[in-house]
């Protein structure tokens, strides 16, 4: 079912640096991206993330990390294309994003006062020359206990609906967020310390470097 991608070197003489595309319609990663002196072009990818496979964690967002960056990949082949998944776990259940504001009070009110994974995994691809590498990050984020009106009041100042476990780390997630463990940017949904070092073998490189 899954086809995991190996991470290479490109040779010596790929000096021209390509151009970079995002395969994400996620405004936080492009944010991460730009904060980093990034220079790239976006493509949202035309594919439905999955988040009910009978998979484990890492291997649910690699698949869809994967399916992401080659759908982009087939229209950009001449570009790096960067594509990111995120899921959020409780013990064994995978949560994704919810399809509705009910169900997003849901999973804050499961979330409230315990501890979850939240996994990203991170595919880099260049379809002309084949290189590809694929990795993934996890960090451990403890929510405090939220009450009702505490749950109701955080999900009107953001959009839940676009968000893996319906919250966002960055912003008035503090106001629901005790501790996080591992790196803040994975949460956010792409570990950019991993992300910049495999951009860079790419030949990627921020516009400031």
């Amino acid at each position: 079912m899954f086809e995991i991608l190996q991470a290479t070197r490109l040779p010596l003489q790929f000096l021209a640096m390509p151009s970079l595309v995002l395969a994400s319609s996620s405004p936080r990663r492009a944010a991460l991206l730009s904060e980093r002196g990034f220079e790239f072009e976006t493509a949202p990818p035309r594919i439905a993330e999955k988040s009910d496979l009978p998979v484990k964690l890492r291997e649910l967002t690699l698949w869809n990390a994967i399916r992401k960056g080659m759908s982009v990949a087939q229209t950009r082949p001449d570009a790096v294309v960067l594509a990111a998944d995120t899921l959020v776990a409780l013990g064994n259940e995978i949560i994704g994003k919810p399809v509705d504001l009910n169900e997003a009070t849901q999973m804050l009110q499961r979330l409230s006062g315990r501890t979850h994974e939240v996994c990203s995994a991170v595919l880099i691809y260049h379809q002309t020359s084949g290189r590809s590498a694929v990795f993934h990050d996890v960090s451990r984020v403890r929510f405090h206990r939220l009450r009702c009106t505490t749950i109701k009041q955080y999900i009107a100042k953001v959009d839940p609906l676009d968000k893996a476990g319906a919250y966002a780390a960055q912003g008035s997630g503090a106001e629901i967020i005790a501790k996080i463990e591992g790196s803040f940017t994975n949460v956010v949904g792409l570990p950019m310390e991993k992300t910049i070092a495999a951009l860079a073998k790419f030949g990627i490189r921020p516009s400031a470097a």
